[in-house]
């Protein structure tokens, strides 16, 4: 009952860690007790390397690491949502529960995203009859048969929404001859790029779903108008959106896996879906990142979007950090796109310490509580800076091609967040 956590560090996979659950509380799962130690010779190489930590904090040495719950940073790695249920149907698994994570942890976590990896679950070798893989446009006309094809491989995503994460994701890598195969079914030199490929939640029939699947990436062309980290451009194609991913890049040839941990993680949250306040996240964000003030001003800057947008989905799974080499910083920004439109309905899941539901946050109260990190006249007054740009942000969403109807329904809503905003204001230039 021990499994090897594997990193991808200098260029190639090394064995990190050993992880393994107490058996006694193994049926309770990610609420059981375990422990983790790093190997010895990696230890001995890596002393003092912050680079070769499993996750920023995690210190490189000899000691045995006891947790009462399982690590959020391992539950990243867990298939869930759609993912899951391919998973249990693919091991035979009828009964859902706790107890399944361990062997979805051995099983499923071969490929997530990031820099770490089960060791068990990357051993098996890619069926013969896959090795040819898919051309684009399969993948959207032929939706089903791929849909086949990604299940029998286990290419859902790890580390799905907090609503289960209906939409079926597929961590994917294309060829030099753009054919598209699941992640770990190509050595590392056979490949051109990696995709994360989305199709809509729910009900296809639902236009809906459509719509939300079919705006986010105007959505992510609004954030980078207005200030937003964001990676490359997504692509949208009649019900399939083909996302670059950003924590692999190809350089001379050679694959660099960069690390990337949900703010569950960061912050320490066990489990699944918790609601917890946005003051918690940037105390979390804080403590691991290179450049505090510059990543804070970022994360307020996505929360402003996100609430003048109306993404409801901002669990702590749908922000991470990225490592890459010696910097530590917010991740680009990812699954941003309008879910108020949701047929089934999604709250807004984290919030401010001030905020009231339906309500805008105390901003000027927030600029306050933050003020060991950034000044908070400064920041009040940068702010009321971007509550400009809010205003503005009906315009910027016509030109980067959002639905008509959408920027309607929201134009009342981006006023009231710019008003907000602009209420933060410091007196001495109000």
């Amino acid at each position: 009952m021990e499994c090897h956590i594997e990193i991808y560090l200098d260029g190639q996979w090394q064995t990190a860690a050993t992880f393994e659950p107490d058996p006694q509380t193994l049926d309770r799962g990610v609420e059981g007790g375990c422990r983790l130690e790093y190997d010895t010779d990696y230890a001995v190489e890596n002393l003092g390397n912050h680079n070769a930590e499993l996750i920023p904090g995690l210190t490189v040495g000899f000691e045995l690491v006891r947790y009462e719950d399982w690590p959020p940073f391992l539950v990243d790695l867990l298939p869930a949502g759609a993912g899951r249920r391919a998973w249990l149907k693919r091991m035979q698994v009828e009964n859902d529960g706790p107890q399944i994570e361990w062997h979805l942890l051995v099983k499923g976590a071969g490929n997530p995203p990031g820099n770490l990896r089960i060791a068990e679950a990357a051993l098996e070798p890619p069926p013969e009859q896959f090795k040819i893989g898919f051309p684009r446009q399969d993948i959207i006309e032929q939706q089903e048969d791929f849909i086949e094809y990604a299940e029998e491989r286990g290419a859902y995503v790890a580390g799905a929404s907090s609503v289960q994460g209906e939409a079926p994701k597929y961590l994917l890598a294309e060829d030099h001859n753009g054919m598209f195969h699941a992640e770990g079914a190509l050595p590392d030199d056979r490949i051109k790029q990696f995709w994360l490929v989305k199709f809509p939640r729910g009900r296809r029939t639902e236009e809906r779903n459509h719509q939300v699947l079919r705006n986010e990436a105007p959505y992510l062309e609004v954030a980078r108008k207005f200030g937003v980290l964001v990676g490359a451009p997504l692509v949208y194609a009649a019900g399939a959106l083909f996302v670059p991913r950003f924590d692999r890049e190809i350089v001379d040839g050679h694959v660099n896996r960069m690390g990337m941990h949900s703010l569950y993680a960061i912050a320490g949250i066990p489990g699944y879906g918790a609601a917890v306040r946005h003051d918690v996240y940037c105390r979390a964000l804080a403590q691991v990142v290179t450049d505090p003030a510059r990543e804070i001003r970022e994360y307020i800057l996505r929360d402003i979007l996100n609430l003048a947008l109306r993404n409801t989905d901002n669990h702590g799974r749908n922000t991470a950090i990225s490592r890459n080499r010696d910097q530590v910083t917010i991740s680009p920004l990812f699954d941003f796109a309008p879910m108020f439109l949701d047929p089934e309905g999604i709250g807004r899941v984290s919030r401010w310490d001030d905020e009231r539901p339906g309500g805008q946050p105390e901003w000027a109260a927030i600029c306050e509580k933050l003020q060991d990190i950034m000044d908070p006249t400064e920041t009040r007054a940068w702010l009321a800076g971007v509550g400009g740009q809010v205003a503005k942000l009906p315009e910027t969403m016509q030109a980067c091609q959002v639905d008509d109807d959408i920027i309607k329904k929201l134009t009342q809503r981006i006023n009231d967040v710019a008003l907000g905003l602009n209420e933060a204001k410091p007196k001495a230039i109000a």
